[in-house]
């Protein structure tokens, strides 16, 4: 099934049904009384899903063209949608795919210590303000280096501290997409001050929507997302990595890792870091014009024209900027609907 969020005037928005082709959505709260956002899903998965499941399938019988569904439906617009989670209990933000953490500190002169490859690496993001897929990247400073960075996130049900990574994908409930917006010239001094990311981690948006494992059929195996991510700015497309290829750690592994010393409550959002393809021969990956998968940051871009050319030439964002990210099916169809995002000048006081 696929679920969004719905912008009602709330904090946390109401929780709706999409169906599969993203065209048709109803108001869980129509059907089953008292379930208005999706962290009440979560909290109560066992008792609930099965009812909303059943949304779900009238919801895609009605799209494709047969019965009409026993409830309210209406047109999904993404541009009404609030990230799935408005507001999460916990973000925690992995570094899987450990050839973009190589390249980027790579970038900033930094060590790669031998353990970045089998411990994986984690923040806790700021998880009190998510922002929707089509809300603007608000920036007071373009001097702050302003970077786009695709993701794929999930989210767990409890997980008890400890967990196996062979038992941690069990409590994956949901996948989302993930734009981690990063000021990446604000980063190195605060990991200089060695107490990790504060100022160069603003608000994270999210695709519209947030689908259970099954809608991805076979491309959902060993608890990764075979599947590209694609990247565009401005219309010209940055990348299109494969998100199964090149993930050191899979989501059952960072599950495991965040529950180490600490049980996870039912909402917990747990990130892939930025999706890097390693190159052919095992270097940096090459740009799409170049034969490669291309990239889904301008931090990965910048460090691999320094590898082959000797310097940067690609700036990062500027405002009036636009980034796109999105991940399709066989088929060609939207499966989380896209981010898409203008970067703006903050305005405030």
């Amino acid at each position: 099934m696929k679920l969004a969020t719905l912008r009602d005037g709330t904090r946390d928005g109401a929780l709706a049904v999409v169906s599969r082709d993203l065209r048709l959505a109803a108001r869980a709260e129509d059907v089953v009384a008292g379930l208005r956002t999706l962290q009440a899903l979560l909290d109560d998965w066992d008792e609930l899903s099965p009812k909303v499941a059943r949304i779900a399938s009238e919801l895609n019988e009605a799209a494709d063209g047969g019965r009409h569904a026993p409830f309210a439906t209406f047109a999904f617009d993404p541009a009404k949608a609030m990230a799935p989670l408005p507001r999460a209990y916990q973000w925690a933000d992995g570094s899987a795919y450990v050839n973009h953490v190589e390249l980027v500190r790579r970038a900033r002169g930094a060590d790669m210590p031998a353990s970045f490859w089998t411990d994986p690496l984690m923040y806790q993001g700021g998880s009190d303000a998510m922002i929707g897929a089509t809300d603007d990247i608000v920036v007071a400073d373009t001097a702050y280096g302003i970077d786009l960075e695709g993701e794929v996130a999930v989210v767990t049900g409890d997980i008890a501290m400890g967990v196996s990574a062979e038992d941690a994908g069990d409590g994956i409930r949901l996948l989302m997409l993930v734009n981690d917006v990063s000021l990446r010239n604000l980063i190195p001094g605060e990991l200089g001050k060695g107490f990790g990311f504060f100022h160069g981690k603003p608000s994270t948006a999210f695709a519209p929507v947030a689908v259970t494992p099954d809608e991805l059929g076979p491309a959902w195996r060993d608890c990764k997302v075979h599947l590209p991510l694609l990247a565009a700015i401005n219309g010209m497309p940055l990348g299109a990595p494969d998100a199964g290829q090149d993930m050191t750690f899979s989501f059952a592994d960072l599950i495991a890792h965040a529950a180490k010393t600490r049980r996870l409550s039912a909402g917990t959002i747990v990130g892939s870091g930025t999706v890097s393809n390693k190159g052919g021969d095992g270097g940096p990956g090459l740009p799409l014009d170049q034969g490669g998968a291309g990239y889904t940051c301008l931090a990965e871009v910048r460090t691999v024209e320094t590898i082959l050319a000797g310097k940067p030439r690609t700036p990062f964002l500027n405002f009036g900027d636009r980034v796109r990210l999105e991940m399709t099916d066989a088929a060609g169809g939207s499966i989380f609907g896209a981010i898409d995002q203008k970067v703006v000048r903050y305005e405030g006081t």
